[in-house]
């Protein structure tokens, strides 16, 4: 069976994958007027009462908040989070230390439920009488030759949709990148770290939040740490990274709470010892993987990776979402200088989107070691407020990382160039400090310790030895 579009001279795109950046994506064609299949593998998460699968919360900061603005949603979707505008560590004996994220009221991310996310997204795209969603669809083939996409439904009935092009949003294990890699000579690599991941959730407390709310509680640990974020229920989405190592070594109760009450014992009682009992024996640990791909576009330009299809991202620094959302950005401004032109468009948009995405992937990485291990050192403070001191006084030419990253758009790789520009010029002063002061220590005590060493070293070496000479 082959479907069309009811009017063929309007252009059609099929995305693959209905989750958060895909059905953004598919919202962002139908405002221009593109027809959109946008096909989903799994049913409708509106009609379940329970969705397998990740559910860490999402950190929403600038650049995706950009995205959602484009389409008209941000508000709706700000609205259905909580703010959190800075850190909060939690050290072994049960201490606290709140550090912001930024020095400016607006420096904030948004906690959100990923299912409520995507749930928003999709009754957005269901507004438009241009977007058909197919649930229970799953991915099998691409046609380049007679443009179509071939999908087997929950009957198991083969199914062609003819389309201009074909984008995939389907995920670090994208069909569409699968089948793009058998037509085309693709750069792929995909990395798991030994860290995984467990999710707990610590209560409200008495009908109220059981910590402080506008924050994002960490409890580092050097080689491991746990997050919890808010939800608006009063509940916390708490996650546990942890090496697989140690996640098999914990095998008893008397093991995991022993682990807790060493490294985490306030979090025994948020989360509960039944519950965290309960929780940890009932579930598994899960990977996590970075991926890296080049092209992000097939050779004759009809097909395209997105979001993790092709920049998958461990989840440290909250962007893999956020990037996500700005690749539809930065791909309809490609768009619209190519005058919707989708092939010229997907080549320009590959060129632009591969160096900032293997950045982002690769800060994603570095910020796990600064979340577990480089808060717990003074180094990290010092380094936090020359940052925020120079931002305040010559913003235009100094912004903190973290700040480029989560509250500008500017391009990843440009961030990173830039900190490694800091970085010198920090380098540069302290060693012109350094200079400075080992002068200014000489001249300070030349005379007081230097001349008298110096003295007594000729009186008792130079001297006699220059008498006996001249005897001889």
């Amino acid at each position: 069976m082959t479907h069309t579009s009811e009017n063929s001279s309007t252009p059609i795109v099929a995305i693959v994958g209905a989750g958060l950046g895909g059905t953004l994506c598919a919202c962002f064609f139908a405002k221009h007027g593109f027809n959109v299949h946008l096909f989903e593998l799994r049913s409708d998460i509106r009609t379940q009462k329970v969705v397998k699968g990740r559910s860490i919360n999402m950190a929403l900061s600038h650049r995706g908040r950009n995205a959602l603005a484009y389409i008209d949603c941000e508000n709706i979707i700000v609205r259905n989070g909580i703010a959190m505008r800075a850190r909060m560590l939690h050290d072994v004996k049960c201490r606290t230390k709140a550090v912001p994220y930024g020095s400016r009221p607006e420096h904030e991310n948004i906690s959100i439920d990923r299912r409520i996310l995507n749930e928003l997204l999709l009754d957005e795209a269901n507004k438009s009488s241009k977007i058909k969603i197919y649930f229970q669809h799953k991915f099998i083939s691409w046609n380049q030759e007679e443009k179509t996409a071939t999908f087997r439904n929950k009957s198991g009935e083969y199914i062609d949709f003819k389309a201009d092009a074909l984008i995939g949003y389907d995920g670090s294990y994208s069909a569409v990148r699968t089948a793009m890699m058998k037509i085309d000579s693709i750069d792929f690599s995909q990395e798991y770290i030994e860290s995984h991941y467990m999710e707990f959730c610590i209560p409200s407390k008495d009908g109220e939040f059981a910590m402080e709310i506008n924050y994002l509680h960490i409890w580092p640990r050097h080689e491991f740490m746990l997050i919890a974020l808010p939800n608006q229920d009063k509940t916390f989405t708490t996650t546990l990274f942890l090496p697989l190592s140690i996640f098999k070594k914990i095998t008893t109760i008397d093991e995991l709470l022993t682990f807790f009450q060493q490294y985490f014992p306030d979090a025994i009682s948020f989360i509960g010892r039944e519950n965290l009992i309960e929780t940890y024996f009932s579930s598994k640990p899960l990977p996590l993987i970075s991926i890296k791909c080049s092209s992000h576009v097939s050779t004759n330009g009809d097909i395209l990776i997105m979001g993790d299809a092709a920049h998958s991202m461990v989840p440290f620094y909250g962007q893999g979402m956020n990037s996500a959302f700005e690749d539809t950005l930065v791909l309809f401004e490609k768009l619209k200088e190519n005058n919707f032109q989708l092939s010229k468009s997907f080549y320009e948009y590959n060129k632009t989107r591969i160096p900032d995405a293997h950045a982002i992937v690769a800060l994603s990485m570095y910020n796990y070691n600064e979340m577990r291990h480089l808060v717990t050192l003074p180094s990290y403070f010092w380094r936090k407020q020359i940052d925020h001191l120079l931002y305040r006084l010559i913003p235009n030419w100094w912004i903190p990382l973290y700040t480029m990253v989560a509250f500008t758009t500017i391009p990843y790789q440009r961030c990173v160039q830039l900190r490694q520009r800091q970085d010198q010029i920090l380098k540069i002063i302290r060693i012109i400090g350094f200079s400075i002061t080992g002068i200014y220590l000489i001249k300070r005590y030349a005379f007081t310790i230097i001349k008298p060493i110096a003295t007594k070293f000729i009186v008792q070496k130079i001297l006699p030895k220059f008498a006996a000479d001249q005897i001889v």
